[in-house]
């Protein structure tokens, strides 16, 4: 027993309850990490790294509002390259390869000399309930603490079990240790829980593979971060190998399908839809004869590979078999070998758009333990539900991000509303408005929060308030600076398959050009070569695609009027006549708290919303007339 009462209990230092411990830290709040094993902070237990598609927007949306993860990336990264680059800018990103014991000691060293942060090594098995709100946490050693709010970001924790063929054990991701209790604790105060499964490849040793028939794949050779503050470096450090499985991979995994613990029953828990185990890919697409398979270092220093794309749980002899067929694989050894790995998860319906429990007043959830999977999807959760946490304790709104704000609104307005039965994964896809929300402008859609909630200092916001004075004045002066038609501008523009000018045109009016890019226009506007280069292709981006963006705006504005309906914790949805059983059903345990989020939910059809519409406008008028 501790006589301490903490303002913020965070359970759990993995990316999720890191940047919640951090986040409440920095606000000037009394915070306690508490964490099953201190060397295990921020595991990157499966894949060594951070960033890609939406997941890469994620990252640069945390930095953008003041936290870590994007700083921990820059510090451990080995190799950088940006995908997506044949695609619109609206899906391009950057991903990192990372050190993964740089960025554990990235976060810890942080972590460790943070003001008013405290971390302990210990199990919570139980929270501490008086009516309807948490009062603390009871750990393994005996122990109770106290605080005012508690935030839960078990990660894949909570009684997990290993399974290899049809051995299995409890076992946390790597070998950790698990976390018994906190998940049958959550049951009897009557919240609805689920089981997931997750896996990993298999870590072969570097000298065991013939690098020289795989394909080599290097980093930018342009600086880069990933951080919007830290100085953009060239990240080569590192090569990756890439090669593919081919039909004799696909036939040792066919003859051995009846030894999978998925086939068998003896997993119940559903795995991740977009990263499913290579015996998924091979059972889901029996026409295909091959899938690519990625050959990353874990560490600098390190003999481990891991096999990016070749997850599975099948048995350890028949992993040996198959990783043998891979190109360059004749010899590899296994240092360690592939598993599966279930968990409890809480159904994300039971929370509020802020990550607060509806059930447990001063109760966040954020991360794996919400059904996500990724480390980025679980920062951005613990993110919010810190700043959250702490807006709370001071009696102010919360901060909810609408999902024409940010990838991270997206995210949580998800889960929150249709909830999920898989490990979800943030996809481009997921985003109706991904132009306004780029990789390369979440500092001017976001910083200003950071700003007000004292998570940026007066040097960083100087730094990006200079940067977007030089993008709008660059915009300016290619807005007003025009070419003329000559011999030499028409010959380029052919070569490149563009129409030749027959009257003179601003820069700009040339860059909206689909084949001119900002390289091309600097041939007869050179005075812009001195820019950073994210300015310059930020430039290129809002000038190419202003007319898209603009009518991205408008729709914004429909979708924002309905965001504005709110409705009544009270609301009697059950008073309502013609709604459909569903409907009724989900608007009930969603309680959704407006009616834009209420036109998410799957099931719910125009009809009900009409209906709801008419209902919310009597009781509105009813109410005024009180």
């Amino acid at each position: 027993m501790t006589n301490k009462v903490y303002d913020v209990i965070v359970v759990g230092a993995g990316h999720a309850g890191c940047e919640a411990a951090l986040v409440a830290a920095r606000m000037g709040h009394d915070t306690l990490l508490l964490n099953l094993y201190l060397d295990n902070i921020a595991l990157m237990p499966c894949n060594p790294s951070i960033g890609g598609p939406a997941k890469g927007h994620l990252v640069r949306e945390i930095s953008a509002l003041g936290g870590e993860q994007a700083r921990a990336t820059d510090r451990s990264a080995l190799m950088m390259r940006w995908l997506n680059t044949s695609k619109g800018p609206a899906v391009r990103a950057l991903r990192a390869q990372c050190d993964l014991h740089d960025y554990h000691w990235h976060y810890r060293e942080v972590l460790e000399h943070c003001p008013g942060l405290e971390l302990h090594q210990d199990t919570v098995v139980g929270l501490i309930v008086e009516g309807d709100r948490v009062k603390g946490v009871e750990t393994l050693y005996g122990l109770s603490y106290h605080a005012r709010s508690v935030i839960l970001t078990t990660g894949t924790y909570l009684d997990g079990r290993v399974h290899i063929g049809n051995v299995n054990f409890s076992s946390g991701p790597l070998g950790q240790i698990p976390a018994h209790g906190l998940g049958e604790n959550l049951l009897k105060l009557g919240f609805r829980m689920g089981r997931l499964k997750t896996g990993t490849t298999p870590r072969v040793h570097s000298d065991s593979i013939d690098w020289s028939e795989l394909q080599i794949q290097e980093g930018e050779e342009e600086p880069q971060s990933m951080d919007l503050w830290d100085k953009p470096e060239v990240y080569r450090h590192i090569t990756c190998g890439v090669g593919k499985t081919n039909l004799d991979t696909h036939r040792i995994i066919t003859e051995n399908l009846d030894r999978s613990p998925v086939s068998s029953g003896t997993i119940t828990g559903t795995g991740p839809r977009y990263c499913p185990s290579i015996e998924s890919k091979v059972m889901q697409f029996p026409d295909k004869d091959s899938h690519t398979v990625f050959f990353e270092p874990v560490a600098r220093g390190s003999k481990e590979i891991y096999l990016q794309n070749f997850s599975t749980s099948l048995p350890y002899d028949v992993q040996i078999e198959m990783t043998r067929t891979l190109p360059g694989c004749r010899e590899a050894r296994i240092m360690r070998a592939g598993y599966a790995i279930e968990y409890d998860y809480m159904d994300p319906t039971q929370l509020t758009p802020w990550l607060e429990t509806k059930a447990i007043k001063g109760l966040f959830c954020a991360g794996q333990i919400n059904g996500t999977s990724g480390y980025e999807e679980a920062a951005a959760q613990g993110l919010m539900a810190g700043i959250n946490a702490v807006l709370r304790l001071r009696g102010e709104p919360y901060l909810v991000l609408g999902r024409h704000e940010a990838y991270i609104g997206v995210l949580i307005d998800d889960l929150v509303t249709k909830g999920t039965r898989e490990p979800y994964r943030m996809l481009t896809s997921r985003c109706e408005h991904r132009l306004l929300m780029r990789h390369d402008n979440a500092d001017r859609r976001l910083s200003g929060i950071g700003r007000k909630l004292g998570l940026l200092d007066d040097g960083r916001w100087e730094i990006l308030v200079e940067r977007w004075r030089n993008t709008d004045r660059e915009i300016k002066r290619l807005g007003s600076t025009r070419i003329k038609p000559s011999d030499d501008v028409n010959s380029d523009l052919a070569s490149i398959g563009e129409a030749p000018m027959d009257r003179s045109l601003t820069g700009a009016e040339l860059l909206r050009r689909p084949g001119v890019d900002y390289d091309f226009l600097s041939r007869y506007i050179p005075s812009g070569e001195d820019l950073e280069g994210h300015i310059r292709r930020r430039v290129e981006v809002e000038i190419k695609y202003a007319g898209y963006v603009a009518r991205q705006e408008r729709s914004v504005k429909k979708f924002e009027r309905m965001e504005a309906l709110t409705i009544p914790d009270d609301f009697d949805y059950r008073s309502m006549k013609g709604l459909l059983a569903e409907s009724l059903e989900k608007l009930e345990r969603i309680r959704p708290k407006t009616l834009g989020q209420a036109r998410r939910i799957s099931g719910v059809t125009p009809t009900d919303l009409q209906l709801l519409s008419l209902a919310l406008s009597v009781r509105r008028r009813r109410d005024g007339a009180a």
